[in-house]
């Protein structure tokens, strides 16, 4: 086996609790700096502009979501068939994946931002806004997409690198575009006076330092899976099973994009301008944790796919149990959390009283059902990590399509904004019920297949 096949291939004989730790640790890390990121933009946001400019961030929110949702088709996609193919020992295909995965981000970065950039008041007032957070949130949205090509790139060879053997390299990354966000956010903030615009600054820079020394391990020819000249000519194989796999998570931030709509106008109508900025406020903090259940996904993502593709099934069923474990254990700590100090959470962001009030309520109603939301977070990726494509997609969009959409066009009328809150948490026990059941069928399959480990080719190079 070559030195380069090496460190993947642990893959598929290390000990599985063990590679869950290394891959999800620094998966955990990196997600955790991005979401306490999240956390620490708003309150300076809060802090250093006012209430209603947090407000106005959360408009953005479906854009946002929309960007993340191609994004995240084209990285997501790539990282899992980037693992897949690597478990079949197929390293001709992995370099075309690499490559293919840099012309699609750039393609749809270009185009999303063309297309962001000339409809976007259009798009903010259709989102919610109203003439008193459009200022703010066309500030922010106009830096970010200027900036999308940068993030698109930054996120999608980060999942590639992650999933080629690299997790401490991707997290390192990771946690330098946050540190170098929060030194430049309050700087571009309360020293320059740039407002909302400074916080949008501060991140499409940062990314661009992420990319740049991204882009610099995949030069580096020392390096396992790396940029070479041949590699960047679309594939209509390649491109089709990026899409395919990355269906899934495109479903699930576009849907995302969809029902963040639907809230916000629902809490304009029931509420006003603040109980969107609440409803921020909440989404904000939930990320925190859902974030932990992310990087156990990213974690999980690449043993999975790389030990489905050997077709060493029993390893599979293993990562998969150790990792639903670990998500519902933070889960659950985040309802008991969120219940019992709603008020000081809130605080962080704002001293408005009237936001902090309607912060409190929607995070209580919102954390009902978190205990079970682990187990369905990780489902979902769970078909993705194995290349199952239409189940991940059935549990993405049905969530928010078919179980939460409904029941905010329904509550609100009779509720309020309770009735926007509580639409979250019932479409999560809907839809962890349905992930029961999907999943159960799957592991019925797999006890019934045999374990074929592959034998490695000592002569087999990139």
């Amino acid at each position: 086996m070559s030195t380069a096949q090496s460190k993947p291939t642990i893959l598929g004989t290390g000990n599985i609790r063990d590679l869950l730790i290394e891959y999800s640790v620094p998966a955990i890390a990196a997600m955790m700096a991005s979401a306490l990121y999240n956390v620490i933009d708003r309150v300076f946001i809060g802090q250093g502009v006012s209430a209603l400019a947090i407000s106005g961030l959360a408009i953005t929110m479906p854009v946002m979501n929309l960007s993340a949702a191609f994004g995240a088709m084209i990285g997501a996609g790539g990282a899992t068939l980037t693992s897949i193919k690597m478990g079949q020992q197929d390293y001709v295909s992995t370099e075309k994946v690499l490559g293919n995965v840099v012309l699609l981000n750039v393609v749809l970065g270009i185009l999303f931002m063309v297309l962001g950039l000339i409809f976007i008041d259009p798009i903010l007032y259709a989102f919610g806004a109203s003439d008193q957070t459009i200022p703010y949130a066309r500030d922010f949205m106009q830096i970010i997409l200027i900036g999308n090509v940068i993030t698109h790139l930054y996120l999608g060879l980060n999942n590639v690198m992650r999933a080629s053997g690299n997790p401490m390299k991707a997290m390192r990354v990771t946690i330098m575009t946050v540190i170098i966000n929060l030194a430049l956010a309050p700087l571009f903030i309360f020293v320059f006076k740039w407002g909302i615009r400074g916080a949008a600054s501060a991140t499409i820079l940062s990314q661009l330092v992420a990319l740049i020394v991204v882009v610099k391990h995949f030069t580096n020819p020392n390096t396992f899976l790396r940029f070479k000249r041949h590699i960047f000519k679309f594939n209509g194989r390649i491109i089709k099973s990026i899409l395919s796999i990355g269906m899934a998570p495109f479903m699930l931030n576009a849907c995302a994009c969809l029902v963040t709509i639907l809230i916000n106008n629902a809490l304009k109508t029931h509420g006003g301008d603040l109980a969107i900025g609440a409803y921020g406020i909440v989404n904000s903090l939930l990320m925190i944790f859902a974030m932990l259940v992310m990087g156990l996904n990213q974690g999980m993502q690449p043993i999975a796919g790389y030990n489905f593709g050997a077709q060493l099934y029993s390893r599979v069923r293993q990562v998969l149990k150790e990792t639903i474990i670990c998500a519902t254990i933070v889960t659950t700590v985040a309802f008991l959390i969120a219940e019992t100090l709603p008020y000081y959470m809130a605080r962080l962001f704002t001293t408005d009283e009237e936001l902090i009030a309607l912060t409190i309520k929607g995070l209580r109603i919102c954390v009902f059902a978190f205990p079970i939301v682990g187990f369905q977070m990780v489902t979902s990726n769970f078909f993705q990590s194995i290349g199952k494509a239409p189940m991940a997609v059935i549990l993405s969009s049905t969530r928010q399509l078919l179980m939460l959409i409904p029941l905010l066009l329904i509550l609100p009328n009779f509720y309020g904004t309770e009735g926007v809150f509580a639409s979250m948490p019932l479409s999560d026990i809907l839809s962890s019920i349905l992930a029961f059941l999907l999943l159960r069928r799957e592991m019925k399959r797999f006890s019934k297949l045999k374990d074929k480990p592959i034998e490695s080719d000592p002569n087999t190079q990139i």
